[in-house]
């Protein structure tokens, strides 16, 4: 009889703490997709800024929203408005709509840390899931600080992600101004609808473009060669979902909408 309510007791014990331990590893493992790098080597640096994305709406001590519907630039379809980046269950989430907003027929959102996150040199990376479809054109890059004052591409333009429509490829691309503009990228075929840590290596010699650690691509920079001395300044991040464009064309496949693209965190690192 004592065995058994030694037994009874255990039982009991077990019943109350394992909602506990179940709890607890589940909250380990939701903490440790987002202190997962995706096989980028961060050895030697340290975080000096990153949005987890873990409250439940943009916080915008770091970020800005661009809105309206001008083309931007490549006639592009959408407009950009705030009301297409929520975030939820650790996501910045950003949605292309159809949706009619003035003459504009899609919707989607732009945002930028212009004037609240600048970084001159580091390791950028974002760990993003970006939807696939005809006419869709999802982006994570920086532009110069000064764009203001110089414009662009005399500013210079750091492409860390671009997609387009339903390839494979992903593309990294330099853009700056050498009497006119100029252009430096490279591909790489990928799997484009999972999760992917999208990276870049800068430093006062050159840049290097990282897909999940793996390096596709680099662009001397050191001494100013060809003329990049845009890169020696700050820089701050965008990220984007354009929808139609000079680009990917303007085709859009309706049926995939509304399209979302995923953003797990944005991190710089800087040189410890």
């Amino acid at each position: 009889m004592k065995n058994f309510y030694c037994y009874l007791k255990n039982c009991c014990i077990l019943f109350i703490f394992l909602p506990v331990i179940f709890f607890t590893s589940y909250k380990v493992a939701s903490e440790h997709k987002t202190v997962s790098t995706g096989g980028i080597d961060t050895s030697g640096y340290h975080v000096v800024w990153s949005d987890e994305f873990s409250g439940d709406a943009v916080d915008t001590s770091n970020w800005n929203f661009e809105t309206g519907g001008d083309g931007w630039g490549n006639h592009e379809q959408e407009y950009y408005q705030a009301a297409n980046a929520t975030v939820s269950d650790g996501n910045l989430v950003i949605t292309g709509k159809k949706e009619e907003v003035q003459s504009n027929h899609y919707t989607s959102s732009r945002m930028t840390t212009k004037g609240k996150r600048e970084f001159l040199y580091g390791k950028i990376e974002a760990r993003i899931k970006i939807p696939v479809a005809q006419g869709l054109w999802p982006a994570f890059w920086m532009l110069g600080a000064n764009i203001d004052k110089v414009s662009w591409p005399a500013c210079g333009e750091t492409d860390i992600m671009e997609h387009i429509n339903t390839d494979s490829l992903l593309y990294g691309t330099l853009h700056w101004d050498n009497n006119g503009h100029v252009q430096k990228g490279d591909t790489l075929v990928f799997t484009p609808s999972d999760y992917h840590v999208y990276a870049v290596e800068w430093d006062s010699a050159s840049i290097h473009w990282y897909l999940d650690g793996k390096k596709y691509h680099e662009v001397n920079i050191s001494n100013n060669v060809n003329s990049t001395d845009e890169f020696h300044q700050p820089f701050y991040i965008l990220l984007n979902l354009a929808m139609g464009g000079d680009w990917p064309g303007q085709t859009i496949d309706d049926s995939k909408l509304p399209a979302k693209m995923y953003i797990d965190y944005v991190r710089v690192y800087k040189k410890a």
